[in-house]
């Protein structure tokens, strides 16, 4: 089954069941993949979570079966999975920006979330440098925040997150005697969002002793992060000053365009953007160089030849 057909089938199993207990692991299951590859995907290509599109789909539904004004709100709350009235008109307030009542007595006015078709669009052609690399156990120093929704959506709140820790990035980077290097690690995802972190690569010494280099107060800024052994897709962006405004690029090309056909699908691990941002003062050629990788964690996938291993 190609990636694009087996994406279908599990839409198209999430429309089906809209008024119904969805199990992730269910959806995951018509397109042969892991619930963990599947959602992971899912929001890489679509922009939004597997929850988020049901979510809005069953709220989409619900406002034009209230619009008809033959239904109680009660009876379209539980159909659509809502166990009561009042969650139902949080969530109803929230997607439409009027309550169920107002809908069923002054006709308001209400948002429409379409269903999802996945169309052919002939792409490729362009090239995409790339190595599939096995890192063994990386032991990171860092901090984090809990980013709400998905990676795509990551843009604000990441500077936000930058501006407001720059004592940490410098003690991580006088630490690392590294000042051009950083490291983001995104883990724990989930429906609501996920962890991101700034980090380094500290030595082995300053990594154990961290309260004994900076001091026992400092030291509690920062927390080991343990990467675990495992296999990755490495690819990078071009050079330029500003390659942050390639990365998202780079990531639906090597999900959407390489991960299909290659014969792994995403593990669950974290991953990793290794960023190059060289910044020689008044030296242009050097932050035209700049650029960022891409790690993302990989397991061949069950189905997958023994001789496409090789």
């Amino acid at each position: 089954m190609d990636w694009l057909t087996g994406m279908q089938k599990a839409i198209d199993y999430i429309e089906g069941h809209l008024t119904d207990p969805i199990d992730y692991k269910n959806i995951a299951a018509q397109s042969a993949s892991s619930s963990y590859h599947f959602q992971r995907v899912f929001y890489i290509v679509c922009g939004f979570t597997v929850g988020e599109y049901i979510r809005n789909r069953r709220l989409s539904l619900a406002g034009t079966e209230l619009a008809d004004g033959s239904v109680k709100v009660i009876d379209v709350a539980l159909k659509y999975g809502y166990e009561s009235p009042d969650s139902f008109a949080k969530a109803f307030r929230k997607f439409h920006g009027v309550l169920p009542s107002q809908v069923r007595n002054n006709g308001s006015s209400l948002k429409s979330f379409s269903r999802l078709v996945l169309t052919f669009s002939l792409e490729g052609g362009a090239v995409m440098n790339y190595r599939v690399e096995k890192k063994p156990e990386m032991i990171f120093t860092g901090y984090k925040r809990r980013f709400t929704g998905t990676p795509a959506n990551r843009v604000d709140q990441e500077r936000d997150f930058y501006v407001s820790t720059r004592v940490n990035q410098y003690i991580l980077k006088g630490l690392a005697h590294d000042c051009d290097t950083g490291y983001n690690i995104m883990s724990g995802f989930d429906e609501d969002g996920y962890d991101f972190y700034i980090a380094s690569l500290l030595d082995e010494w300053c990594t154990n002793h961290l309260e004994q280099e900076i001091g026992a107060e400092e030291a509690k800024r920062f927390e080991r992060i343990v990467v675990p052994e495992g296999l990755y897709l490495i690819c990078e962006t071009e050079r330029t000053k500003y390659p942050t405004r390639l990365f998202e690029d780079l990531r639906k090309k090597a999900v959407g365009e390489w991960l299909p056909t290659s014969g792994y699908e995403l593990a669950d691990a974290p991953e990793i953007s290794v960023y190059h941002w060289f910044s020689k003062p008044g030296d242009m050629a050097v932050k035209q160089s700049r650029y960022i990788e891409l790690w993302l964690p990989l397991t061949p996938k069950s189905d997958r030849p023994a001789s496409a291993l090789q």
